[in-house]
């Protein structure tokens, strides 16, 4: 046969894998930019349904670091997650289909409204704040079930209760660009500390100390009976006591050490066996129980990757990428410096700057993002209050990433400015995600180099404790903003009034224990507010 017609079954052959990946990509992920509601705490539910308990791309040790990833970096979190799932089983053309799939239906969605709300009157019907505090009411009970389930899966020993208890309280206590990120950090240096066993010995140590020295005091006291005992006798008896204990504790030592031999024994003679009943599934790396917490000590040996879940691209590649990705910022902020105002240049290339910083220090997702672009965007005049309102309610009723919002925001800007709409929409919508893609892109290069280390098994576990905690943070911050009304410039509590919070409990308590979706909860909610403003208005 000639080289020609070689070639050319070549490409057919290539052409109808990538068209067969490309479908396999496709019937996993078409729907999730539809049906996913709820923002990143509820799409973690969906994904560790989808990706781990069905389709079983990924175990839920993979799962587990991937959500540890996706929330100690910046950017939207669940959008990371999902596209690296998607990168792991089928690589980077897919996990960009991916993306796509997901964030596009949400996407135009926003930009229709957007372009919708630029047309009505300065007051919106009361019916309609009603509808979107309904909407917000029924959101804060769904995130705050997803945070409940998620605490379940996080919490595997008394030290990851109290950083999820940590990362909650002091979230809700502060907020600042910088203050996420050092909290999640610093609980991962805390697991690495105790599952490394850094401070047992000092601590020990003391501990030792103290005693020893309490019993030589106790044994020399000068002036009869020891304070708090009741008679000389006494002094003897708790010393002979301390002694007693002092011998029990070593027995115990060698006891345990004979133990762990034993049991070392066995193992290594056992190595060839099959396993018993039982024994023979492989387990989540992070146990779902506190009786589990053992598993997941650094003590434990090394877990080896399965070839199907590692990634073909060296540590150097995605270390170039993210000094790349960074080379890229510092460029576009030293720009958007120099020239701070049109005509300097134009109001689009400020959008875009604004944008892509804020998806650049973002840390906590959606919730977080909020805020800030409340700052980069009503600050600078380019929305007003009112619209920017609207915006944060719809987008907590719309399916997809809550990043999708700077669609909304990018297309009023470009319609009040005289710009296209669509120029608007999408310079906004590549500034926001861009920044958390590539640089999720470049760790995960640098991660498969260092995943399987037991130090960083034992800080994930930290950070993913922290990472869940801040979920209550942000059922916090929407419930703070969540009730509209006419004339209000900001969102007000949805405390103010005893109707919203029965419609976050119904929400809450409907998922809970009558296995309502997401969807209809949030639909639920949206009925509810119209029934108040019915009856409020009769």
């Amino acid at each position: 046969m000639s080289p020609q017609p070689q070639e050319a079954l070549s490409l057919t052959g290539r052409a109808r894998a990538l068209a067969s990946r490309s479908w396999q990509v496709f019937r996993a992920n078409w729907h999730l930019g539809f049906t996913a509601f709820g923002g990143p705490p509820v799409h973690f539910r969906i994904f560790n349904d989808k990706f781990v308990q069905r389709t079983k791309w990924i175990d839920e040790q993979v799962f587990q670091e991937l959500f540890s990833i996706s929330q100690a970096l910046s950017g939207p979190a669940s959008t990371k997650m999902l596209y690296c799932i998607n990168l792991i089983q089928d690589g980077f053309l897919a996990a960009v289909f991916s993306f796509l799939l997901w964030s596009l239906p949400g996407a135009i969605g926003m930009y229709a409204l957007a372009v919708g709300v630029s047309k009505i009157d300065e007051t919106l019907p009361r019916p309609v704040y009603a509808l979107l505090s309904g909407l917000n009411a029924g959101t804060v009970g769904v995130i705050a079930l997803a945070a409940v389930e998620l605490s379940e899966k996080a919490i595997t020993d008394r030290l990851t209760r109290i950083l999820v208890f940590l990362g909650a309280t002091a979230g809700m206590l502060y907020n600042a660009l910088w203050y996420f990120p050092v909290l999640m950090v610093a609980s991962g240096i805390a697991t690495l500390v105790h599952d490394l066993r850094w401070m047992h010995q000092p601590v020990s140590m003391i501990l030792g100390f103290g005693t020893n020295l309490k019993g030589k005091l106790i044994r020399t006291w000068p002036f009869g009976k020891w304070p708090g005992s009741t008679s000389n006798a006494g002094n003897d008896d708790a010393a002979h006591q301390g002694r007693r204990n002092s011998a029990a504790d070593e027995e115990s030592i060698e006891m345990s050490s004979v133990t762990k031999a034993t049991a070392t024994a066995t193992a290594s003679s056992n190595s060839g066996a099959r396993p018993r009943p039982g024994q023979g599934t492989q387990r989540s790396g992070l146990p779902v129980t506190e009786q589990e917490a053992s598993a997941s000590s650094a003590e434990s040996e090394p877990r080896i990757i399965p070839s199907e879940l590692r990634l073909d691209f060296s540590w150097k590649i995605g270390t170039a990428i993210v000094a790349g990705f960074f080379a890229t910022f510092i460029a576009v902020m030293v720009t958007r410096g120099v020239f701070p105002n049109p005509p300097g240049l134009p109001l689009l290339y400020h959008l875009f700057a604004n944008m892509y910083l804020a998806g650049t220090i973002i840390f906590g997702g959606g919730p977080v993002v909020i805020p800030l672009l409340r700052e980069y965007v009503v600050a600078e005049g380019w929305v007003n209050p009112r619209d920017f309102l609207i915006g944060l309610a719809l987008i907590q009723a719309f399916p997809g990433p809550n990043f999708n919002f700077a669609v909304f925001l990018g297309a009023l800007t470009a319609i009040g400015s005289g710009n296209n709409a669509v120029a608007g929409a999408v310079i906004a919508w590549v500034g926001i995600f861009s920044p958390g893609l590539i640089l999720v892109h470049g760790t995960m290069g640098i991660w498969s180099a260092v995943r399987s280390k037991r130090w960083v098994k034992a800080v994930l576990r930290g950070i993913n404790a922290s990472a869940v905690g801040l979920i209550y943070t942000a059922v916090y911050r929407i419930w703070n903003v969540g009730y509209l009304d006419e004339g209000f410039q900001f969102g007000k509590s949805l405390g103010d009034d005893p109707w919203w919070v029965v419609v976050t409990a119904t929400s809450y308590v409907g998922g809970r224990w009558f296995n309502l979706k997401a969807p209809a909860a949030i639909m639920l909610g949206a009925i509810m507010g119209l029934i108040r403003y019915g009856v409020v208005s009769a």
